[in-house]
């Protein structure tokens, strides 16, 4: 299983302005760095929880079909899956209806089930199976729960603060715990 990105949000969840004033940056110096902090917090946020957080579309593939039938979509919140495709051993494909298959979102992460006719054989060896999914808050920073919004900052201002370069495999400075706290209502509870 591979998800890959299609196409990133089209903007970030915090605005480089927000991110100064909160910061207390004063002029436009310091712009490339809190930008590249913005993305950094929210790529560790968006995979520490299993989420995109503005809308983005990525592609899940697959070698087989699970056989249960269902299809774990493993980013959340789910907007919608787009297409599913199935390959032949030639590298040919077909688009599956949509009439086949039913997305469950009430449950977490949300999954795509077969229906009576179940699912049709992909004859390539791997990666015979696309599923091209719509995840995401909403299209706009303020469609981001606020107390995410608040992690990211407390997040850019951490890693502001500690710029030292850590190697690798010795111990760095630990993410604020309030990071973690504003952060655990969302996480994915594994039973």
């Amino acid at each position: 299983m591979a998800l890959v990105l299609q196409s990133g949000p089209a903007s970030e969840p915090v605005s480089v302005e927000e991110a100064k004033g909160y910061l207390r940056i004063d002029g436009n110096s310091e712009d490339a760095l809190v930008s590249s902090l913005i993305l950094t917090s929210r790529l560790h946020v968006e995979a520490a929880l299993g989420v995109a957080l503005i809308t983005q579309d990525w592609r899940l593939v697959l070698d087989h079909w699970p056989r249960s039938g269902a299809v774990r979509l493993p980013l959340r919140p789910l907007q919608s899956v787009n297409a599913v495709r199935v390959f032949d051993a030639d590298g040919g494909h077909a688009t599956v209806d949509p009439a086949r298959y039913v997305v469950d979102t009430a449950g977490t992460p949300a999954r795509l089930i077969a229906t009576v006719a179940g699912w049709p054989k992909p004859t390539r060896v791997g990666n015979g199976i696309e599923i091209d999914l719509t995840a995401g808050y909403g299209g706009a920073l303020e469609d981001v729960p606020e107390p995410i919004r608040q992690a990211l900052l407390l997040l850019v201002a951490h890693w502001y603060e500690h710029r030292d370069p850590i190697e690798i495999g010795s111990d760095g400075v630990a993410i604020p715990a309030s990071v973690s706290r504003l952060l655990k209502p969302y996480r994915m509870v594994r039973v």
